[in-house]
């Protein structure tokens, strides 16, 4: 049979227990303020996020750029020398 306790030992428990919860839930929410703080974590490198940003737009305009380029060319061009696939290759004498 387990020990007999009394309501004071319960209860003395229960407030044990209820600080040691409060005291995670409080360290809880401080690493969860840390892990979700995206202005702090892009603040410390916002050079490099700009560059990054700048760079990733500037590689997508060429590629679009390019690939109009590519098909409106294709239609004016008529001296094909190779052709692989849809690829091709011109004479610009």
């Amino acid at each position: 049979m387990p020990p007999v306790r009394t309501p004071e030992q319960i209860r003395a428990e229960l407030d044990t227990e209820r600080e040691g919860l409060a005291t995670s839930v409080e360290t809880l929410r401080e690493e969860l303020g840390e892990a979700t703080d995206v202005t702090g974590k892009l603040k410390a490198k916002l050079p490099l996020v700009a560059a990054g940003a700048a760079s990733a737009g500037f590689v997508l305009a060429g590629g679009v750029g390019a690939t109009f380029r590519y098909l409106a060319r294709r239609g004016r061009e008529g001296d094909e020398k190779l052709r692989v696939g849809r690829w091709s290759i011109f004479d610009r004498d």
